[in-house]
């Protein structure tokens, strides 16, 4: 019989130890998760505005470089090679990719500023729309000129 004992209090040891996860353990494991998704979260999503951002910035230089490419052959940034007005439709008609909804189009819209291009000069602005507009209030529109001014709503946006 003692032989027997002993053997049922190993077994019963052993089940003990083989329980699983205390309630305690699961809260705070919890906590640790929470805490690391506070911190995390809100990394994250500041990296997807800022990448957005960039990727506006190389949209607007891509559309500089065919804006200057034009004027080298056309000595003006104010009309197509048709002859009709450089406006925004025919801006967005050049087919860049960059600008497509499935890039940037979706998060930023490109026109010229007001009253551009002239046939010397032309700012090319780019608006945050929807989420990224709430996101990045701080650095706001983008623009781009000929001289290749750049200029944002806060200091180190572009």
């Amino acid at each position: 019989m003692n032989k027997h004992s002993t053997a049922g209090s190993t077994v019963a040891q052993r089940r003990r130890g083989a329980a699983g996860f205390t309630v305690m353990d699961v809260m705070i494991a919890a906590a640790i998760v929470g805490i690391l998704a506070a911190i995390a979260f809100p990394s994250y999503t500041q990296s997807v505005v800022k990448a957005k951002r960039r990727a506006a910035q190389v949209c607007l230089s891509s559309f500089a470089t065919h804006m200057e490419r034009f004027y080298t052959t056309n000595l003006r940034y104010d009309q197509t090679v048709a002859g009709a007005a450089m406006d925004t439709t025919a801006l967005l008609a050049l087919g860049l990719e960059c600008a497509s909804a499935a890039n940037t189009g979706a998060d930023y819209s490109y026109a010229f500023d007001t009253d551009m291009p002239t046939p010397s000069a032309y700012r090319l602005v780019a608006t945050p729309t929807g989420r990224q507009a709430s996101k990045d209030a701080a650095c706001g529109a983008l623009s781009l000129d000929q001289t290749g001014a750049r200029t944002a709503g806060a200091s180190g946006c572009w």
